[in-house]
């Protein structure tokens, strides 16, 4: 067995640190020289004499924080000009019920794809608002693949359809984008965007919690197109309302300041770092299928996804013994191999590989695998 690549060193003042390999669905990993910056920066920001996090977000240090963040992100993902972009608060938890609160003033039927348990979620928000439509589900496979484009079925009166274009639980991941006509298309992305490129121009709205890969938890990514920010039902909270947002720079109340300026180092590390996103979809596609080609190669360990809808950023696999999956666990942390527990809904396991997570994280794991299956197969 080569020795497992599980850990990095990091000096932070005068203590050596350990970094281990962290597969965890969220909050993720962030990537190292996004980390060391921001310690860099921690006491004094650019000489302002104090932090990031103790910075009005009314400064104009902090206004030009938010404006690069913004200028990085659209630049990273092409987003047109009749686009807004809100950084916002409430995780897309949070998004289940602004959307329909946003988008359904001019009347219509909510629709929903199905394909998992945050698409499950959604869909019983919007019913606190109006009867939703499932427009396709993929409860008849037991969630194990998408519906195909033949299988949606629209209602006449859509105010737009909604899908999870990666499901984070069940690792299921959509490989088209639904075409619906001049039906508002509306996609959680919290667990896939930025993973590779992306025609945002396809879309009515885009949002995705941040702590995948955008940045640490507490910070949720709206893009929203013009024409849509005039939708909203009249008893739309104002904290809600997309418009309010967009015409206050999400500066309606005090933003996470903190996780907003970390996105943004976030942003600076794709832009600079790893050389956009054509670059960060070439590293994905390797990760992914490294672990794959593992996990079908062997007779010990399984994966229940269609080929065809596998998810790059959520890989989940079961054992062949589930007796076993304590001890999987216990020692693969024990290497370095740290939040590879399944979803409490699903079991088994599961290694998130976000943009953050290196290429020889991927390469322990697999390292890992193969020697336990040796000892226990």
């Amino acid at each position: 067995m080569r020795p497992l690549r599980g850990r990095g060193r990091f000096t932070f003042g005068m203590t050596l640190m350990t970094r281990r390999f962290n597969f965890c669905a969220g909050p993720a990993a962030l990537p190292a020289p996004v980390l060391e910056r921001a310690r860099d920066e921690l006491l004094d920001y650019h000489g302002q004499g104090l932090s990031v996090m103790e910075m009005s977000h009314r400064s104009e240090a902090f206004a030009d924080i938010a404006a690069q963040a913004e200028r990085d992100l659209r630049e990273l993902l092409g987003v047109p000009d009749n686009y807004r972009v809100l950084f916002m608060q409430g995780g897309a938890s949070s998004q289940f019920a602004m959307v329909p609160y946003n988008l359904l003033g001019a009347g219509g039927t909510p629709n929903y794809l199905y394909t998992g348990i945050w698409g499950k979620k959604a869909i019983n928000e919007a019913r606190h608002l109006a009867g939703a439509h499932v427009a396709a589900s993929s409860e008849a496979n037991g969630l194990t693949a998408v519906p195909r484009p033949s299988d949606i079925a629209v209602s006449d009166d859509a105010a737009y359809l909604h899908y999870t274009d990666n499901e984070t639980i069940g690792g299921l991941a959509y490989d088209y984008i639904p075409e619906v006509g001049e039906v508002p298309l509306v996609c959680d992305m919290s667990s896939s965007i930025l993973s590779g490129p992306l025609d945002v121009s396809r879309f009515g709205i885009i949002y995705a919690g941040a702590q995948k890969n955008i940045g640490p938890a507490g910070l949720t990514l709206v893009i929203v197109r013009d024409d849509l920010l005039d939708r909203a039902l009249p008893s739309t909270p104002t904290m809600f309302n997309y418009r309010v947002m967009a015409e206050h720079g999400s500066m309606f109340n005090t933003p996470p300041t903190y996780a907003w300026y970390l996105a943004g180092l976030v942003f600076d590390w794709l832009r600079h770092d790893v050389g956009g996103l054509e670059a960060m979809d070439r590293i994905n596609d390797r990760k992914a299928a490294k672990l794959y080609a593992a996990i079908d190669a062997s007779g010990f360990y399984s994966n229940p996804i269609a080929t065809a809808n596998r998810s790059r950023m959520n890989v989940p696999f079961v054992l062949a013994d589930d007796a076993l999956n304590a001890t999987f666990l216990r020692d693969a942390e024990a290497a370095g191999l740290l939040n590879l527990k399944g979803h409490r809904s699903v079991g088994g396991m599961r290694a998130s590989l976000y943009n953050a997570v290196p290429e020889a994280a991927v390469d322990a794991l697999v390292d890992f695998m193969q020697e336990f299956e040796r000892r226990h197969g």
